[in-house]
């Protein structure tokens, strides 16, 4: 650094001031947000926050529930900057109550449903297996709270076997809970989303046919809480950016636009 030539004190300081313009103003700038998350979109979200942070060095802490529940929290308060829901009426609510900025609500992906079990030799890529004899438990996210839940319901309505389905079905508060009783084997087959099961777990599916419920479109809105929040703004322009739609698409979920 050029003029940094003065002994003793100053000469420190000119030191100091030259390793601070070395540092990325993606660092000095780097702000927090905290995202509520649909229990869905657990494992998107973290692979999304890595690879924002590293892009921007905005940090977000995430806190993940069924949507129903992480709305019912923004109602009382709680400190979330964003919304990442799992259905789109929520987050409209949010805007109509005052709660969330009007224009920054956008669908940011649509969830896929798939009835999966932990063993390999139950599901024959079918709905068949609803329709034997003896099937133990069937696990759900609870339909009021959480709309793979609700989407679960309609299918089997769809299907013509809700009514003599309904005494197995056990529920989970959230779709990570319906998968954790499916991966322990403490229900031998469950409704839950594509993404929870796209990476890891083995075992056979059936992917549930889009016409069989509502659409799963899952709505981000930024809250008033992060309105003046940079990380929060941040965040929500870069997952409508062409690197987050190719993560979304890749962790089991149809990105905005998709056919």
């Amino acid at each position: 650094m050029r003029g940094c030539v003065v002994p003793g004190v100053a000469s420190r300081l000119c030191t100091i001031f030259a390793l601070i313009a070395l540092v990325p103003a993606s660092s000095v700038e780097a702000a927090e947000a905290t995202i509520g998350v649909a229990a869905n979109f657990t494992h998107a979200a973290t692979r999304l926050a890595q690879a924002f942070k590293a892009e921007t060095g905005h940090r977000l802490v995430l806190s993940f529930g069924s949507t129903g529940q992480l709305f019912t929290q923004i109602t009382y308060g709680a400190p979330y900057d964003v919304l990442l829901a799992a259905d789109t009426a929520r987050p409209k609510r949010i805007v109509v109550e005052g709660l969330g900025v009007p224009e920054t609500r956008f669908t940011y992906a649509t969830g896929i449903l798939v009835l999966w079990s932990a063993d390999p030799n139950l599901i024959d890529g079918t709905s068949s297996v609803l329709a034997r004899p003896n099937l133990g438990h069937i696990a759900i996210a609870n339909p009021v709270t959480a709309p793979y839940g609700a989407a679960a319901i309609e299918t089997m309505k769809a299907l013509g076997l809700y009514q003599s389905l309904r005494k197995h079905l056990v529920q989970g508060k959230s779709v990570s809970q319906a998968y954790q009783f499916v991966s322990t084997r403490n229900a031998p087959l469950g409704f839950v989303a594509l993404s929870q099961i796209q990476q890891n777990a083995k075992g056979s599916r059936w992917i549930v046919p889009d016409e069989m419920h509502q659409p799963l479109s899952q709505d981000a809105v930024l809250l008033e809480r992060g309105r003046d929040n940079e990380a929060a703004k941040a965040f929500l322009e870069f997952l409508k950016g062409p690197k987050a739609v190719r993560m979304i698409q890749g962790l089991g979920y149809r990105a905005p636009g998709d056919g």
